[in-house]
């Protein structure tokens, strides 16, 4: 076993980013981010502790406020603010969804369509033994579903253990607890070593293959831009043999991060336009309330000229 493949300790917390605003670190693969269970002693928030325990804020439950999740089986980036008001700035960017996240994977079987959109809505179960999973829209059990997506892009095609498997950069465009892993599994490729969407029958990797690999928030006056490395490779893990490359994680966050870009930069000269015709409003209001001034001023002085005029 690598140490990449080790399990999480207090001690192996991969800082990404650092500033007097945000800490950026690389999630261990199953590690909770935070627990009120005694008995978890090991936890990001306990890992963030013990390295950094003049940054924690006594004001908040855990010491520090993270500002998204990412499942116990999910690694890669994961973003904690470090006051209050960074963490607001944060929240609005996932709560208008300008936030942009991307995560590596790897899928059973070979992926047909090398771009596609998934389009599932998705809900919690209630049937009886799947606690706590989520299902899509027409699902026995499936309660309150809301509309998702998500941008599936191939990397590479290849083998893991022997068995077919995709390399995949996914990009969630909507929230929803357990999205990639629901999404996978419903078009047929479930994410190798999912036990949990296996029905517990992939149990043989020693983690399930799902990265938080870039994240990026439109914060002013300059973005966060974070990613965490592949750990998807032949020499992490000799069981992962990819055969045929459509494109390197690189190049398709390069592309992805053009698109973004591009959506920005509208997104700004929108805003602009806003505030100009915002501006222009106020501007014809004040001109017509002088005007309205104007003219009350020449009736009175008109008014007042009568009067003497008329002694």
């Amino acid at each position: 076993m690598t140490a990449a493949t080790e399990a999480a300790s207090l001690e192996n917390l991969r800082v990404l980013h650092q500033s007097d605003d945000f800490l950026v670190v690389d999630k261990h693969w199953d590690l909770r981010i935070d627990s009120k269970m005694w008995y978890e002693k090991n936890t990001v928030q306990a890992q963030l502790r013990h390295r950094f325990p003049l940054l924690a804020d006594p004001d908040t439950y855990y010491g520090f406020r993270f500002c998204h999740q990412l499942d116990f089986s999910t690694s890669g980036a994961l973003c904690v603010a470090l006051n209050k008001a960074a963490a607001g700035r944060a929240y609005r960017c996932f709560k208008d969804r300008t936030a942009t996240k991307a995560y590596i994977a790897l899928l059973r079987g070979w992926v047909e369509e090398e771009n596609r959109t998934i389009e599932f809505s998705i809900g919690k179960t209630s049937t009886e033994g799947k606690a706590h999973m989520m299902c899509i829209e027409g699902s026995d059990g499936c309660e309150n579903p809301k509309a998702c997506q998500t941008e599936l892009s191939v990397l590479e095609y290849g083998t893991y253990d022997g068995e077919p498997a995709t390399k995949v950069l996914l990009e969630p465009l909507t929230g929803r607890t357990h999205q990639l892993r629901v999404h996978c599994s419903a078009v047929g490729h479930p994410i190798v070593g999912d036990f949990t969407y296996s029905l517990g029958v992939d149990d043989a990797p020693y983690r399930m293959m799902l990265h938080a690999h870039l994240l990026r928030l439109p914060l002013e006056p300059h973005a966060l831009q974070v990613t965490a490395g592949d750990p998807f490779l032949p020499y992490v893990d000799p069981k992962w043999l990819p055969q045929r490359t459509l494109r390197t994680a690189e190049v398709a966050v390069e592309s992805l991060l053009d698109s973004v870009a591009a959506k920005e930069e509208q997104l700004e000269k929108e805003k602009k336009w806003k505030e100009a015709e915002e501006e222009r409003r106020k501007g014809k209001k004040k001109k017509k309330k002088k005007k309205a001034e104007s003219e009350e001023q020449k009736r009175l002085c008109q008014d007042w000229l009568s009067e003497w005029g008329g002694e």
